[in-house]
């Protein structure tokens, strides 16, 4: 039978379209200095940003008929609820920014917006005036991570979802599901004061009779407050007075909770999907002997497994491991400061009186060290374990390996993606000399004219940096060259030329 929902209200459009109007957001000219300049987001930036936006809502709408006639496998009903979930901007402060705005399939679940990569590195938010502090991670490959534990034999922390691996896991036994609680109520993305007010938007949704059917009637049979609509429309974070400003019994602030993890674990469940999780590379067809790489894709393989020491912690597989392209450990690689972050104008209150950036200009990104010693996060979706604090030294600025799956693709061959965790990177190439002459090349510094080819800016933090696999791998451009080639195999929708 079709779910429709019995409590569907009309909702006014949203009317903070980001084509709408003209954002100016103070950036840093430089990361190490106070100079500030105010910079607006390009007629090419809106522009991309609308047709997103359409898209987004066209993915939405069709996926909103599939409740007409939905799944009748309880797997297959979370993964559409997940998928709902994602591409609903409802559940956004101003209702204006699903999920997706930073995770789009055509980019292998990262930020889809060219010209946003090119110059932000990151992403405005439902508050558009708010960016955040780093670039999208892809959400696909995600839900294999293991929950966050310490390998003492190895020194490492492994697992967890985020750069810093905040998204620990360890209460759902999730990381991605976690993960999933971090966005809604991050002051610099979707932006809402309190997880109950996208359990309140959730429940006026046209898929919530499919959500009760998989998780129960319980989960929105809540005595909601009379001004809950209002409560939820300013944009968090919440008043230290007020932390959690949609006043609820103890009963239904519980059932809120429960809920949210539930609308946590089917967007987990979509990500784990085979429309996101896909394995279908040209690399999983050669590994299942259906495809042959070409001479330099081979070429570039071989060095990726060889003198270019990448498999060490992207990691290509081996007895009992899947061909993930990470190890889940955290590395600090050097990358230098992006200037081009707004972020680093965000050390002023804004007009709800919010300073995403207490340290200005002077913001070192910590990484993993920052979350276990409590250092300042935009959300903290998992408890920090007490326990891990004396971790905290090894690990200031290591950030999370990611994945290399899917890490050229792009809906068209001009489109800039952006890479290391700030965005510093504009392409594949570019990291990769980084990787191979980071400690070779001098130091010049940011916007110099050999900036990313004959010469690199210092770190942002040389706090445990990795010294022993990063920085003079020795190749010729010729073999850099290769490494690309092979990692453009890692592209998920391959079809080989000779199927049946």
């Amino acid at each position: 039978m079709p779910f429709t929902n019995p409590c569907a209200r009309s909702r006014p459009r949203a009317v903070w379209s980001f084509a709408a109007f003209m954002i100016v957001a103070t950036m840093g000219a430089d990361a190490r200095s106070a100079e500030q300049s105010s910079a607006t987001l390009s007629p090419q930036a809106l522009q991309e940003i609308a047709e997103l936006e359409a898209e987004i809502d066209r993915i939405e709408a069709g996926s909103l008929e599939r409740l007409a006639a939905p799944p009748d496998n309880q797997v297959q009903q979370i993964e559409l609820l997940g998928k709902l979930m994602l591409y609903d901007k409802q559940l956004s402060v101003n209702r204006n920014e699903a999920c997706a705005f930073c995770h789009m399939p055509e980019t292998g679940f990262t930020g889809p917006v060219s010209e946003l990569n090119r110059t932000t590195g990151s992403y405005p938010g439902s508050v558009r005036t708010r960016f955040g502090n780093r670039k999208p991670q892809s959400h696909a490959y995600a839900p294999l991570s293991p929950v966050l534990h310490y390998n003492s034999a190895q020194g490492d922390l492994v697992g967890g979802n985020f750069w810093d691996m905040r998204a620990t896991g360890r209460r759902l036994g999730n990381p991605a599901a976690e993960q999933a609680e971090g966005p809604p109520t991050n002051p610099v993305e979707m932006g809402l004061p309190d997880v109950a007010c996208a359990v309140y938007r959730a429940s006026q949704r046209p898929y919530r009779a499919l959500f009760e059917s998989v998780w129960g009637p319980q989960a929105f049979a809540i005595a909601w407050p009379d001004n809950v609509e209002q409560a939820c429309e300013r944009p968090g974070p919440a008043t230290a007075g007020d932390p959690l400003p949609v006043h609820l019994s103890p009963i239904d602030r519980g059932r809120v909770g429960a809920t949210f993890d539930q609308m946590a674990q089917s967007i987990a469940g979509y990500e784990a999907s085979a429309e996101v999780t896909a394995f279908t590379s040209k690399f999983d067809a050669v590994l299942a002997k259906k495809a042959q790489f070409t001479p330099q894709e081979q070429a570039g393989y071989d060095l990726f497994r060889g003198k270019a020491q990448c498999n060490t912690c992207h990691r290509d597989g081996g007895p009992g491991e899947d061909p993930l392209l990470t190890d889940f450990t955290a590395s600090n690689i050097g990358t230098p400061a992006n200037p081009r972050l707004p972020y680093y104008g965000e050390s002023r209150p804004d007009a709800l009186g919010y300073v995403a950036n207490p340290e200005g200009p002077s913001f070192v990104d910590g990484g993993v060290g920052s979350f276990l010693s409590g250092g300042h996060l935009l959300s903290q979706p998992s408890p920090v374990d007490a326990r891990w604090l004396k971790l905290a030294p090894d690990n200031q600025a290591r950030i999370q390996v990611p994945t290399l799956r899917n890490v050229d693709k792009r809906p068209y061959p001009a489109f800039v993606k952006a890479y290391g965790h700030n965005g510093y990177f504009t392409s594949l190439k570019m990291i990769t000399h980084f990787y191979n002459t980071r400690d070779v090349l001098p130091r010049c510094p940011p916007h110099d004219a050999g900036e990313g080819t004959t010469c690199w800016p210092a770190p942002e933090s040389t706090a445990n940096m990795n010294a022993s696999r990063v920085g003079h791998l020795g190749l010729s451009d010729a073999e850099e060259d290769a490494l690309v080639s092979f990692m453009q195999t890692l592209t998920d929708g391959y079809t080989p030329l000779n199927r049946q």
